[in-house]
């Protein structure tokens, strides 16, 4: 028996115990006499102590041997400590050792394994077995886990089943890029890796599985960022003979499940918000409501005034900042140059300060006298000691670029809690979306997607202006998921592919199975799927994805621990019948 208790649990009830612990040395502190040796697993950390004249000599002189991240088990007695330690649950006892054996020496690591670690991200993600010893890290990956049996928990209460999926299956040219695995059984032809179970579970809602889920890998080869990995986990979840509020309502209740099981606390209300007005309101079909700065237009109010800026934009927005008139020259101009950054991309930044006085001043005050930025003001619901900022150009570039600036003031003025969560639903997205570069139409969420069926009649007409049985969770600006009511009609399954650009052959040579098993009876069905990374993520107050998983990738896709991707044998490509051709610069 290597332990017979943790390093986490010993208290001062079990004095005069006789215990043996096993762990990894986090310290040795020497003074001659007297040694301590903070011992370290996932549980915890407890003190051993070795005393000159008391403590065997072979075991002082095993002692001696110690460095950090040693591996070792220790026996001994609990014993009340003399000078306590009250930032460690441990810290009222400590083991008078009796013996000790080395399990396995130690290199000196690269970073120290310390809450507050000296190592910088890159070194940690190559050393990630090391990074994962410390405890931030390792509570992330436990409070993965405990979110992850409460969505068990909940969803089997709601009597789902979790049902497997594959994971080598066909690859399609809608969404992002597959990943492609190629087979050496059948040369020349390639599986893809998942971007989501999407069809399968379709055909589960066809074979009679009323209620699925599964908490399953995806994959998609595209660019990343703090919220995205090329392998990523969701919440993947279906249900037959249902409409769009009964998903909502469920998963609605999910999430208070799992902020009351994992955070205890209860979240408000989960607002309807139409996509359209999110657009209007936010520049974003993911809004942060936990504060207000709602864009409002001021086309009518600011145009034809001789301002050619204003004058030839499509639009002209802006939003109020309470209490901001007080921002000094150089404040401002932080707001212009954030505006015309590369992330945001404005040509510029119009403001009224409503002084104190009832008077206004303005960056455009030769254009614009104080009645008219008067008008400005009354449109905007703004008061004495509130600051306006507007952008003008484009509409759909102007909404986004305010957007940015809008959640950056709400980060400016304290306005985005930690700690403080406001959900919504927003639904009623378009169907399809309009690309430039090929030129036709796009399904904006995927193929599978219900039209509203007070629409259908302008997908001949109007197909920009047709709405999808859709919505998506948001919580505090993040998309946490989303989903639709799908087709489950042949007919309008076909119709819809023809809408998107396939022709008859092409949508059965990709489909043709989907259209088929519809054929035989498939039910009214719908489902969603949730970011379990970034749901993660949100519980631990963290913007970044990575540390709530084990073995994360790095921004450029790779896994330096393991240097991957890397190359393969010329023998395994023979295999699989496939050539590189690599080109070299000059």
């Amino acid at each position: 028996m290597y332990r017979s208790h943790t390093c986490g649990e010993l208290r001062i009830e079990d004095v005069n115990k006789e215990v043996t612990l096993s762990g990894w040395v986090q310290r040795v502190r020497d003074k001659g006499g007297m040694a301590w040796v903070d011992l370290r697993d996932r549980y915890g950390i407890t003190q051993l102590i070795f005393e000159e004249g008391v403590t065997a000599p072979e075991v002082l002189e095993k002692t001696r041997q110690l460095g950090r991240e040693f591996v070792i088990q220790a026996t001994g007695t609990v014993v009340e400590r003399y000078s306590k330690n009250d930032k460690i649950p441990t810290g009222a006892i400590e083991i008078k050792v009796s013996a000790i054996e080395i399990l396995n020496a130690a290199k000196l690591p690269p970073f120290m394994i310390e809450d507050d670690t000296d190592g910088g991200d890159d070194l940690r993600m190559k050393y990630r077995y090391l990074d994962l010893r410390r405890n931030p890290v390792r509570e992330k990956l436990a409070l993965r886990h405990r979110i992850a049996q409460e969505v068990r928990r909940y969803l089997d209460e709601q009597n789902f089943l979790e049902i497997e999926t594959p994971v080598l299956i066909k690859s399609t040219p809608e969404g992002a890029r597959d990943f492609i695995v190629p087979s050496r059984m059948n040369p020349g032809e390639f599986y893809a890796l998942p971007q989501s179970p999407q069809t399968f579970k379709q055909l589960l809602m066809v074979s009679g599985f009323d209620r699925y889920f599964q908490i399953v890998k995806c994959f998609r080869d595209e660019d990343l960022r703090a919220d995205r990995q090329p392998e990523f986990t969701q919440i993947d979840c279906e249900l037959a003979f249902i409409e769009q509020q009964d998903i909502l309502d469920i998963f609605e209740g999910m999430v208070r499940h799992l902020f009351r099981m994992v955070l205890n606390q209860e979240i408000g209300e989960f607002p309807h918000m139409e996509y359209a007005d999110a657009m209007r309101l936010y520049g974003s079909d993911k809004p942060d409501i936990r504060f207000g700065m709602e864009f409002v237009e001021l086309n009518e109010v600011a145009q034809n005034k001789g301002f050619k800026v204003f004058d030839d934009a499509e639009l002209v927005v802006g939003i109020k900042a309470e209490g901001c008139a007080s921002y000094t020259r150089k404040q401002l101009d932080a707001l212009t140059n954030f505006v015309k950054s590369q992330q945001v991309g404005a040509k510029g930044l119009v403001y009224v300060k409503c002084n104190e006085d009832g008077s206004f001043k303005s960056s455009v005050d030769k254009f614009f006298d104080q009645e008219a930025l008067a008008a400005w003001a009354q449109t905007m619901e703004a008061k004495a000691g509130d600051l306006l900022l507007v952008l003008s150009g484009a509409k759909d570039e102007v909404r986004k670029q305010m957007n940015e600036l809008r959640l950056h003031m709400g980060n400016e003025l304290g306005l985005r809690k930690e700690g403080e969560f406001k959900p919504l639903w927003v639904v009623n997205f378009p169907l399809l979306e309009w690309d430039e570069e090929t030129k036709r139409f796009h399904a904006m969420h995927h193929p599978f997607t219900s039209p509203k069926p007070e629409d259908m009649a302008l997908l001949d007409t109007d197909p920009g202006a047709v709405r999808a049985n859709a919505y998506d969770m948001v919580i505090n600006g993040v998309e946490i998921g989303g989903g639709s009511i799908r087709i489950h009609d042949r007919e309008q399954q076909q119709l819809m592919f023809k809408h998107l650009g396939f022709t008859d052959e092409e949508a059965k040579e990709q489909f043709g199975f989907l259209m088929e098993a519809f054929e035989y009876g498939a039910p009214p069905h719908g489902g969603i799927a949730l970011g379990f990374d970034r749901l993660c993520a949100m519980f631990g107050g963290s913007e970044s994805i990575r540390d709530y998983i084990a073995f994360p990738k790095n921004n450029s896709g790779r896994d330096v621990m393991i240097d991957s991707p890397a190359s393969v044998d010329g023998t395994q490509l023979d295999e699989l019948q496939i050539a590189l051709n690599l080109k070299k610069e000059d």
